[in-house]
Order: C-alpha cells, then structure tokens, then sequence
C-alpha cells in the first residue's frame, strides 16, 4: 500500500512540477506588481481605503497574469475562444482577489489593526497565499482546459498514475480506458 501511495505521488508530481514551476514564476512577479502598487496607494494616493487599495493592485497584477498565464504557463491549454477563456479567468480572479479583499477586511474591521503593515500582511500575504491556491486549481481545470496530452513532453505523465491502477488491479475499465488513449476525461460545459 505505501509503494502504491508512492507511485501516485510521483505521478502527480510528474502531471503538475513543469505548470507548477512556471505558475510560481507567474505569480512571483504578479506579487512584486500587487504589492508595489498597493504598497504605494497605501502611503499615497488611498491611505484611507486599504480595501479599495487591494482591488485596484489586484486587478493590474491580474491582468498581467492573465497574459503570462496563458502565453506561457498554460500555453499548451489554452482556450481557441479566447473571449470565453478571458471572462472563466476573471470570474476565477475575481473570487480569489475576494480572497485577498476579505483578508484585508478581516484585519481591518474585525480585528482592528489598521496599521499599513498589518493590512499588507493581510492582504500581501494571508490573502495572496489563500487566492493562489485557489487560482492554480481554477486556472488549470476550468480556465485552460485543453487537455495536456497534445504536447509531446506531457504524453506520458498519465501513464504513471494509471499503470499503478493497473498493476494493482484496481482501476475500473473507464480508468483502463484512459490509459490505453493517454488522455484526460473532458470535462462537460
């Protein structure tokens, strides 16, 4: 049982260590973008509006990670609508810079720490931790969701969690299935 818990876990990190790499990269410099403009409307221009601070650097680190996500990250999943693609990655934007926003709130209102530190803690880093957790799994399921297999380099990271299905004999004839095609079930929209 524990080598099977091992094969698994080399499979997922197999399917997931090359966009979780690029992601982190993405996200890294989406962070420097945020937390430079929120650090500079928090001592400027929206010293008085922490919450409206943090949507607005949000919403700019958004829109870059959007382009690099899609151009380069996930570039092999990418949507042929990109209308569609654009509006399921602001939905997903939207909830996780909720994410960050309520942080931010919590700190401010429930909590009572106002102090510009306090609230970039909040908001910088609670919530930004928070939001990409949930950004990665939306991105890579529901906003570039082609399946992978089609670059060469991913053609055989499935193999790894469905051979162990196999050998153990507890893979159903779906998951079988799966293995001898190599591909991802597609989700229905």
């Amino acid at each position: 049982m524990l080598e099977r818990i091992k094969l698994k876990i080399a499979g997922l990190i197999s399917l997931l260590w090359r966009e979780v790499a690029k992601f982190g990269v993405v996200g890294g410099i989406a962070f420097i973008i945020d937390s430079g403009i929120y650090v500079w409307l928090l001592h400027g221009p929206m010293s008085d509006s922490q919450v409206k601070a943090k949507i607005i650097a949000g919403i700019v680190a958004t829109m870059f990670s959007w382009v690099a996500n899609r151009y380069w990250t996930f570039r092999h999943r990418r949507q042929a609508n990109v209308l569609r693609e654009l509006v399921m990655f602001i939905i997903m934007n939207a909830i996780g810079l909720g994410i960050a926003a309520a942080c931010v709130w919590v700190t401010k209102y429930w909590l009572g720490l106002t102090d510009p530190t306090s609230v970039f803690i909040a908001g910088s880093v609670v919530g930004l931790v928070l939001g990409t957790i949930f950004r990665f799994f939306a991105y890579r399921f529901w906003v570039f969701g082609k399946e992978m297999d089609q670059e060469e380099k991913f053609a055989h990271d499935h193999e790894i969690l469905d051979k162990n299905r196999a050998d153990t004999g507890t893979g159903t004839m779906e998951s079988t299935a799966q293995a001898d095609t190599g591909t991802l079930p597609t989700v229905v929209r």
